[in-house]
Order: C-alpha cells, then structure tokens, then sequence
C-alpha cells in the first residue's frame, strides 16, 4: 500500500465513530453505591443475548493473550426517580425496545431462577423498579429517558 492508502487508512481509523444506538442504564436515585455497581451488570448482561449486533469482537493483548468481546459501543448510566424509571418503564415497552429489569425484589434473591420468580409474581404496573436497560435507536432511547439525568 502507498503512503496515501496509509494515510487513508490512518485517518477512518481516527474518525470519531458515531453509532445509529445506544446502550443506556437508568437506576433508581435512592440505591446504595453497591447497588447501583450490582444493577447494572446484571441488566446489561441481558442485552447482548437479544440484540448480538451490540457485540463486538473479540479481545487480544500484544501477548496473544484472548479476551471475551464486549459491548461494540459505550453504555450510558442515568438515575432519575422512581417515578422517573416506571414513566421510561412505559415508554420502552410502547416502543418495543428490546429491555432489561431489576426490582427491589432481586436483591433478596439469590439466583436466577428465584430472580425470574421473583418479577414473574408481580403485574408490568406493581414492578418496584430499581433499574432498567434499553437498546435501540438513539432517539427512540432519547426520549424513553427523558427526565431522567446522567450518573454523577
């Protein structure tokens, strides 16, 4: 390759990348710090199983060493009220957003099974949210959070 297709090469590389979705997370503003950090991996766990695209490739160090992949874009973390989270609630299911949820009851739980029994118990309208994930077009997420604003 010639100095120009290097050049080339070298600058789509260094462009800012822009993606058409987002990965956002909405946790509950009264959690404790321990919460919040728990919540959130266990509700961006979900969203590489319905939506694979959010993916990205496999790792490697400089040693060859492998790593697993990870999300191809970055995960956003907002905090709103508890009204806040069941009004995004709402509004990601009218919009079919592919989600994830976490309820006050999870954390007295102690493993998947009891987890799922724990939200299947309960009606869409009594969930006690504590955090929800949403993946979708970035205006779609947008307007699902509103109200909602950036973790500190």
């Amino acid at each position: 390759m010639d100095e120009a297709g290097v050049a080339a090469g070298a600058a789509v590389q260094n462009f800012p990348v822009r993606f058409d979705t987002k990965i956002a997370v909405l946790l509950r503003d009264d959690l404790e710090p321990w919460q919040r950090l728990n919540v959130t991996a266990f509700l961006v766990s979900g969203l590489g199983t319905m939506s694979p695209e959010v993916i990205g490739e496999p790792y490697e160090d400089a040693d060859g060493t492998a790593y697993l992949p990870m999300f191809r874009q970055p995960v956003l973390v907002f905090q709103g009220t508890k009204e806040t989270l069941t009004t995004a609630h709402r509004r990601a299911l009218s919009r079919s957003l592919p989600r994830a949820v976490f309820t006050s009851d999870l954390f007295r739980t102690g493993n998947d099974r009891d987890n799922r029994a724990a939200v299947r118990a309960v009606g869409t309208d009594q969930l006690d949210l504590v955090g929800i994930a949403v993946h979708g077009p970035r205006n779609a997420v947008d307007k699902v959070l509103k109200g909602a604003r950036m973790h500190p």
